[in-house]
């Protein structure tokens, strides 16, 4: 599951994704810095790992992953080739989310490639040109399914009548995630892969006095995306990058302090993301690993088993499940056995986030 960084050139991309990542992706004061994307696999941030470990005293503790694309800077004309408009936009649509950052800090020493500082106006342009493309690929499909249509197919003809939904709505500047659909139409919908209609989340980059509450740039987009089905976090990622750097642990949270924060703006971006591509966590602990596995909302015990190895999946018996709250309160998994805690679930049980299992399966 892969959540994509993109914005205008010269927006904070590349220095937001070396401080996510640790890769060190050139970043530069010009456009077309970012050509080939760059991958970063993240460490989802997750205290109840650090509660576990104390709790198990494992040999390793892993925790749960989450991939970050940064891809380069799109401009306006993308969705006709300008720039390296067709890669980028390939590159947006191999992705499960998007992390769309905005320029929302004044700093004359850092050129815009618009000459001025306005994050709605750049907002605009991203959301034309991603909609511009998924209407290309709209207006393709539609020639294809009305010449079915016309043959009585009836099919064809349902599929034709949401293609033409979707169709007037990106014309009318409106993105696909912005549609209401009944289910039937999801599903005609869906196999398109729209870029529009994948769920997004808005960083504002903002400078460090606005790191905590905010400024004036921020307002505007928070209104601005008041109808979006779409999150909003507030960043100072160059403040980011200089926590990045800091050496120790102490050091990292002294200039927190000083700023007034609880902790690295990063950990909760992460965190959103891994929401947003509608991720959760449950845990295995035993005294070789603690470890986070990353599931969909909503998998069975069966389908979090298979994360693991897919034959634990195929021979799967049933599961042993523990509430993380449970185990941290009663002090050992013998304790919360001892009081009737433990849960033994079928195939049938739907994994919540921060569960502990134990799998029993035949192979």
């Amino acid at each position: 599951m892969k959540a994509g960084i993109v914005g205008l050139p010269n927006v904070g991309k590349s220095t937001l994704f070396n401080c996510l990542s640790n890769a060190k992706a050139q970043s530069a004061n010009f456009p077309f810095c970012t050509i080939e994307p760059n991958i970063g696999v993240v460490n989802v941030p997750d205290k109840r790992l650090e509660k576990l470990e104390e709790l198990v005293n494992p040999q390793k503790v892993i925790p749960a992953t989450v991939e970050i694309v940064d891809i380069a800077g799109l401009v306006r004309g993308a969705s006709k080739g300008e720039g390296l408009g067709n890669q980028f936009l390939a590159n947006i649509r191999e992705t499960d989310a998007i992390i769309h950052v905005l320029r929302c800090f004044d700093n004359d020493n850092i050129v815009h490639v618009d000459g001025s500082i306005d994050p709605i106006r750049d907002k605009e342009t991203i959301d034309i040109e991603l909609q511009l493309k998924d209407l290309e690929s709209v207006e393709k499909r539609l020639e294809r399914v009305k010449r079915t249509a016309k043959t009585g197919n009836k099919e064809a003809q349902a599929e034709q009548a949401v293609l033409e939904k979707v169709k007037e709505a990106l014309e009318s500047g409106k993105s696909v995630r912005a549609i209401e659909r009944t289910e039937k139409e999801a599903v005609y919908m869906q196999p398109m892969q729209f870029i529009t209609d994948k769920p997004v989340l808005y960083v504002c980059n903002v400078d460090e006095a606005s790191a905590k509450t905010g400024n004036a740039y921020v307002e505007k987009v928070e209104a601005a995306i008041a109808d979006e089905n779409a999150e909003l976090l507030v960043l100072a990622v160059a403040t980011e990058a200089d926590i990045a750097e800091l050496e120790t642990y102490e050091e990292k949270e002294l200039f927190l302090e000083d700023l007034g924060l609880d902790e690295p703006g990063v950990s909760k971006l992460i965190r959103a993301a891994y929401k947003l591509l509608n991720l959760q966590t449950y845990f295995t602990a035993g005294e070789k690993e603690v470890r986070a596995w990353t599931i969909n909302i909503g998998d069975t015990a069966p389908k979090a088993a298979g994360v693991i190895h897919t034959d634990f999946e195929k021979g799967f018996i049933r599961a042993e499940v523990m509430k993380y709250d449970d185990l941290v309160g009663y002090g050992s998994e013998l304790k919360v056995k001892e009081a009737g805690k433990l849960a033994v679930e079928g195939k049938e049980y739907v994994v919540s986030d921060g569960d502990v299992m134990h799998f029993r399966f035949n192979l």
